[in-house]
């Protein structure tokens, strides 16, 4: 069998498509990054696609040969890319699918999809499936709506596993509404029977674990699987939710609180007609995660997830401090007293001061919007700061309170952003 699975670059996708080059099935990546694919699948051949842009046309030549295509490309919390991404770009390859003789495609769809949904993310899939099972005869088809799915490498997984790390449990009162979680293994299990599964295929199909819960309850889960012990339950009002995600500091980014809030509806159907089409019962959530045992990367992390926008924020604060201090604090006798010890002094000592000042401000601001290489950018500059204070005033590194010493830490807290930011690089 020759697979092509689209957003392979993607939590599902990237799930499935190591699952099929273990097994030995041919597997085209494709994705708008084909060198991280080829990094992260180097048993699949990688190719680039844009489901943003390309047409039916683009697809073509990549569908040469393929027996079936899995679409799991998708994206959370941006409503003006879901036209494209969901609607318009599916729909563009599920015609090239069928001009091109593939005889079978897998949708990814989001249980609770309708052209009536009260959520754009959910309207938009929605019109992505309905012209796939219009399609008619000459294609065999499977358009699969999971639920909240739990594994390795998702944002689901992430958020709820940060929330369940956390010193008290969250209750998020009526966000906290019933949901149904499958182990991504056991969605990928799915996929692969009805990749396999004798023609004619035509359905729609509720991906879902056998067991409704609450999103509380499913932290609790999480926690017994980290080894955490119970701790008590601080309610935590929509509005402090919604504060946090905007803020950026916490566990529950925007996109995040977008997810809770079409969980709080209910997210749960019916598993049995999963059961009876492909024979397969996926298990309960504990039950699944108990295949891999916590260690301690994996408590490492969740623990340092609520924290980790909080560091950037920190280190671009102590980098605006640096900048403003000077300009707006700090008498100008002083600064041109400490630049007379280089050598500085009327212009060109204002000009080195204003610069060095914007530079610091610069650095705060790239932290903020989050530019790749801003931590580092300001290593080089503390290190220079660093080396020209050490020349001229060497009697700093004994000072009282450690004003060159405290230097250490922010290298540290620079190191640590930096890391954060190209862990996924």
């Amino acid at each position: 069998m020759h697979v092509l699975i689209v957003g392979a670059n993607g939590f599902i996708g990237r799930h499935l498509a190591a699952r099929l080059v273990a097994e030995g099935v041919r597997v085209i990546a494709a994705g708008r990054s084909p060198d991280r694919l080829r990094r992260r699948l180097p048993g699949a051949k990688a190719i680039r696609c844009d489901l943003a842009a390309d047409g039916a046309e683009d697809w073509c030549e990549r569908l040469a040969g393929v027996d079936a295509v899995v679409n799991c490309a998708g994206l959370f919390g941006d409503d003006r890319g879901y036209a494209d991404v969901h609607s318009g770009g599916p729909i563009a390859l599920f015609d090239a699918c069928r001009a091109a003789g593939v005889g079978r495609v897998l949708q990814i769809s989001a249980l609770g999809a309708a052209a009536d949904a009260t959520s754009a993310y959910h309207r938009s899939k929605a019109a992505a499936d309905d012209h796939l099972a219009a399609m008619g005869a000459g294609i065999g088809f499977a358009i699969v709506r999971p639920s909240l799915v739990i594994g390795h490498g998702g944002q689901s997984s992430a958020l709820f596993t940060a929330l369940s790390a956390l010193p008290v449990m969250p209750d998020l009162g009526r966000a906290d509404g019933l949901v149904q979680p499958i182990h991504v293994d056991d969605l990928v299990e799915l996929l692969v029977r009805l990749l396999h599964a004798p023609r004619p295929l035509a359905a729609r199909i509720d991906a879902v674990g056998p067991e409704p819960m609450t999103t509380a309850a499913l932290v609790a889960v999480l926690r017994r699987w980290l080894g955490l012990p119970d701790t008590m339950r601080v309610a935590v009002p929509r509005w402090l939710i919604a504060a946090v995600a905007c803020v950026g500091i916490g566990p529950v980014t925007r996109e995040r609180l977008a997810m809770l809030a079409m969980l709080a509806a209910g997210n749960t159907g019916s598993v049995e007609p999963l059961v009876a089409m492909t024979g397969f019962r996926p298990v309960p959530i504990a039950q699944a995660l108990a295949r891999r045992h916590a260690n301690e990367a994996d408590l490492r992390m969740a623990r340092l997830a609520p924290v980790a926008p909080v560091l950037r924020v920190a280190l671009a604060l102590v980098w605006f401090a640096g900048g403003a201090i000077p300009l707006f604090v700090t008498p100008a006798a002083t600064n041109m007293a400490w630049l007379a010890r280089v050598g500085l002094s009327g212009g060109a000592a204002t000009t080195a001061l204003w610069a060095g000042a914007l530079a610091d401000i610069a650095v705060g601001a790239a932290l903020l919007l989050r530019i790749r290489g801003a931590a580092l950018a300001g290593i080089a500059l503390m290190a220079t700061y660093t080396q020209i204070l050490t020349h001229i005033a060497p009697e700093l590194w004994a000072a009282p309170f450690g004003p060159l010493a405290k230097n250490i830490a922010v290298l540290a807290l620079s190191l640590a952003v930096h890391a954060l930011e190209t862990r996924h690089g």
